[in-house]
């Protein structure tokens, strides 16, 4: 459920038309909807309730710090992947002791400034990265509290591109490695287990492969026990499904959550998730004008004043969204190619999508667009980067400015000896 509806005649973010935001602050933008993002919010963690649980909200999905702010709020972690996403935590108000940080390459510098900010647990994802930790936390007279992140070898069934739970993806420890880590770890003076953790993709939409990973987790969290490990933490990851296709029909989070009970029952940890398209994904959109409309070997073309370097997903992933007419539409559908201005042949957005006829100036819509859209823009093509809105009822507010050309040609200078 989202709170984009047509009302009047057009579409509405909320309580406020996305023909006014157009018109305040020209297109193509991001708008997103603080309704929709507590809403998601809460029917996930109220859904795993009584269990003893901190969610981590993935940053990486949409760091927008005001995004992050309406979750922290509510009384959400995060889950971060940088000392970059670290920082916009904090600034937006989550607690260190709500910060859970993820991902294969942490460097020294990182790691460093998040054990002197106080954060709740690294994952940990190899052995060099278990002692080059050891290392930044005795440099710093501190212990790190980790869980190791473990590879399940389960293929989740999502596009290879955001599957990160097979025993070929760079993520996390092999299953075959998991007891000799944990015995090296116990060693080290500046480290203190903590747990175990786990993630298997994203865009999961089958509760099968959460089952067979979490039932191996809660085996390996017995083993470990057994062995004298302390385990009383354990991170069960994210990536349950959105739909981005109407027929889509992705589990519950309530079908999760039954998953989760169940295989976890009588286990005395407590549970980390780390939500992020799931909050984010469908509470944003990508609104852009039609510029031209093209007819070309037999084709109609609409391009757009977004390219893939607003939204990469559809070049990237051959990932769908759902395109519509900001105008309630009742003109002749026809089929049409819908592209924008970069120059690049992958700068597709639809192929035979059927849209009503539309003529230039008028608005659309990319629904489902706020999980890995603004995050994952870029100034490809000197294109500055669009502006993001929040909407909360009837009122509007630009949370991240559109980027002038002055502020990307300053970033950049010219040396001494070239002038």
């Amino acid at each position: 459920m989202d709170y984009f509806n047509y009302k009047k005649g057009g579409l509405y973010a909320e309580n406020v038309p996305l023909a006014e935001i157009a018109d305040a602050v020209g297109t193509p933008f991001y708008c997103y909807s603080s309704a929709t993002l507590e809403r998601h919010y809460a029917v996930f963690s109220e859904s795993l309730a009584p269990l003893d649980r901190l969610v981590c909200y993935a940053v990486k999905a949409n760091s927008n710090i005001a995004v992050i702010k309406i979750l922290a709020k509510l009384g959400a972690g995060a889950d971060v992947v940088s000392e970059g996403e670290i920082r916009r935590a904090l600034a937006a108000g989550v607690p260190a002791k709500k910060i859970v940080f993820s991902g294969v390459g942490k460097t020294a510098a990182e790691m460093g400034f998040a054990l002197k900010t106080g954060i709740y647990q690294f994952n940990v994802e190899s052995e060099p990265e278990l002692f080059a930790l050891n290392e930044v936390a005795e440099s710093l007279g501190k212990k790190a509290p980790i869980a190791f992140r473990v590879n399940p070898d389960i293929d989740s069934g999502s596009h290879k591109k955001i599957s990160t739970g097979r025993k070929e993806d760079k993520f996390g420890i092999a299953f075959a490695d998991v007891q000799n880590i944990y015995d090296k770890a116990k060693k080290l003076k500046n480290i203190e287990v903590k747990g175990i953790s786990t993630h298997i993709g994203s865009q999961i939409m089958d509760i099968a492969p959460f089952a067979r990973a979490f039932a191996k987790i809660r085996e390996l969290a017995e083993e470990l026990k057994a062995h004298g490990t302390n385990i009383e933490r354990i991170d069960l990851g994210g990536g349950l499904g959105i739909p981005y296709y109407g027929s889509d029909n992705p589990p519950s989070p309530r079908d999760y959550a039954d998953v989760v009970k169940k295989v976890m029952h009588g286990l005395d940890c407590k549970f980390i998730f780390e939500p992020g398209r799931l909050i984010a994904g469908n509470s944003g959109i990508l609104v852009s004008k039609l510029v031209y409309v093209k007819n070309s070997g037999g084709r109609i073309f609409y391009i757009l004043d977004a390219g893939m370097n607003d939204l990469i997903r559809p070049s990237f992933y051959d990932a769908y969204h759902e395109i519509i007419s900001v105008k309630k539409s009742t003109a002749k559908k026809q089929l049409v190619d819908i592209v924008g201005p970069v120059c690049e042949t992958g700068d597709v957005f639809a192929i035979q999508r059927e849209m009503p006829a539309m003529k230039p100036g008028d608005l659309v819509a990319f629904r489902s667009a706020g999980a890995y859209g603004a995050t994952m823009s870029s100034t490809y093509n000197s294109r500055p980067l669009i502006p993001e809105i929040l909407v909360q009822g009837g009122k509007f507010a630009v949370i991240r400015k559109k980027l002038t050309y002055d502020e990307i040609l300053a970033s950049e200078k010219i040396p001494g000896w070239l002038k």
